[in-house]
């Protein structure tokens, strides 16, 4: 079959025809998990922190300060499921209707696509976040496939056979079919973004699941290494920080890069803190971190993100920053501040 759908959207933009989202053509929605309202908690930081904010990512500057300086109550969007019928799915794109929904960036820029494969049915569980962001293919993605696996097939354009997505899809018992240009008869897909109590039930799993591969012994704390590894966030100083917390406070120093998910799980598992460099990287520790465990985040003043608060807010645990100094691209962060934050949470 040939897949016209991306050459026929392409002239509906370029006369002006609005493209909507893929939940307002479905045939079919349901709820699966209510609306959770919740206590946003402050987050641990010392006197003036909040003040060395220069900038804010993936949410406006006044949200996530908000979201950091906490004591407010909040309502978590309720689950829900969705059924459409006659969708395409083409180059990373999903087609239905006058609706697309972007599942990662496009690799070609053709009018017509052929090698599709029929499908009558399946349930999608991957987003655009998740296969942007590692830390959120960990922590949304990898929840959302049990409503797949309950609700259809499991299906998903995600390559799992590299790196540490490998192993995590094993204990998670991911066994999605891989899919890359198909024709469904029947596509169901969730809104499954929202951090309510029921994500919170699936997240306690996916934690025991992983507590089951590794032994761990509560101990008073792990420094996780970025480097230079993601979206370029360098702190100058991150190995000092590292090592003063190890030798002071008997942290342990783990490079998730060159580890295994064992290794991972063995070192955060019974850890009291989970400290290092905002990142995907942190969600390593944070997935099965101590339910009374702090996670302590390093931040460069002009990229702010409240992203792994919530996270921290959803399991009730303690979530404290410090705001380093300088850009992106090369920041640092005083040792006292951190040893300051530390005191907060520990």
């Amino acid at each position: 079959m040939i897949l016209f759908r991306p050459a026929i959207h392409s002239l509906r933009n370029a006369i002006g025809m609005p493209t909507v989202d893929l939940e307002s053509v479905a045939v079919e929605r349901w709820q699966i998990a209510p609306s959770s309202e919740r206590h946003v908690p402050a987050a641990k930081f010392l006197p003036g922190q909040i003040e060395k904010i220069v900038a804010s990512e993936f949410a406006p500057m006044d949200v996530v300060i908000r979201a950091l300086r906490g004591d407010y109550r909040t309502v978590r969007g309720e689950t829900l499921g969705f059924r459409l019928r006659n969708v395409d799915l083409v180059d990373g794109v999903l087609y239905c209707s006058k609706a697309t929904r972007h599942l990662r960036p496009r690799r070609w820029n053709m009018s017509a696509y052929g090698k599709s494969t029929d499908m009558k049915t399946g349930a999608l569980y991957e987003t655009w976040l998740g296969n942007r962001y590692f830390g959120n293919w960990l922590t949304d993605d990898c929840l959302s496939y049990s409503l797949a696996a309950e609700h259809g097939e499991p299906v998903s354009t995600r390559d799992m056979s590299h790196g540490h997505e490998t192993r995590y899809a094993e204990v998670f018992r991911l066994q999605a079919k891989r899919i890359d240009s198909v024709h469904f008869d029947e596509l169901i897909f969730f809104r499954d973004t929202d951090q309510n109590d029921n994500k919170k039930v699936r997240a306690e799993d996916a934690r025991k699941r992983l507590l089951a591969i590794a032994a761990s012994v509560s101990h008073p704390g792990v420094f996780l290494l970025r480097g230079n590894t993601g979206q370029s966030r360098v702190l100058s100083n991150e190995r000092a920080i590292a090592e003063h917390l190890a030798t002071k406070h008997g942290f342990r120093i783990l490079d998730p890069s060159v580890s295994t998910v064992e290794e991972i799980v063995a070192a955060c598992a019974g850890a009291r803190v989970v400290a290092g460099v905002e990142g995907s990287h942190l969600v390593h520790g944070l997935i099965v971190m101590p339910p009374d465990a702090a996670l302590l985040v390093i931040q460069p003043p002009s990229r702010v993100v409240s992203a792994l608060k919530v996270i921290t807010d959803r399991q009730g645990q303690n979530y404290a920053f410090v705001i380093g100094s300088g850009g992106i691209e090369n920041f640092s962060v005083d040792r006292n501040d951190v040893e300051r934050t530390l005191d907060l949470v520990a």
